[in-house]
């Protein structure tokens, strides 16, 4: 091959291998959430369109909370179950709030689930969100419907 095509190649690839590498580079994992030793409620969601909350009354980000009946420690359980056979990694499970971390596949973003028990009023709120970015295009709210989906029916596999 000629030196201007080898050239070109290798231009062609600085051009599609640079953008990953920067990517990996400046770490889009961002910050875990700090909490506080007892969590009494989930954080709002920023004004970024990469979050869903059931404890939030901005439009596209509002969603409903899971509602719960029987025993609430063993729906809290079944929830914790479900979460992770979504995906999730367990960060932190307290007897009335769970931690999950979720990491996309190819660029291994960050997204944090959060689930509060409500014992008193039957329900679990649930908030998933991006670390960082702006825009998550709508991967937290269906990750969140298929949580719900998962955890009403018991499909836990």
């Amino acid at each position: 091959m000629s030196p201007r095509g080898n050239r070109l190649l290798l231009g062609i690839g600085f051009a599609i291998i640079s953008p990953l590498v920067a990517l990996k580079l400046i770490s889009l994992t961002g910050e875990a959430p700090e909490r506080p030793d007892v969590v009494t409620s989930l954080p709002g969601c920023p004004a970024s369109p990469n979050c869903v909350s059931s404890q939030s009354a901005e439009g596209d980000q509002a969603i409903a909370a899971l509602r719960i009946a029987g025993d609430p420690a063993a729906a809290f359980g079944r929830l914790k179950e479900a979460i992770i056979a979504e995906g999730g990694r367990l960060v932190r499970a307290d007897a009335n709030y769970l931690h999950f971390e979720h990491r996309s596949r190819l660029f291994r973003f960050v997204d944090d689930v959060e689930c509060l028990l409500d014992a008193e009023h039957g329900r679990i709120e649930i908030r998933s969100a991006a670390r960082s970015g702006r825009s998550d295009l709508g991967v937290n709210g269906r990750r969140v419907e298929r949580i719900r989906a998962r955890f009403a029916a018991g499909l836990l596999k």
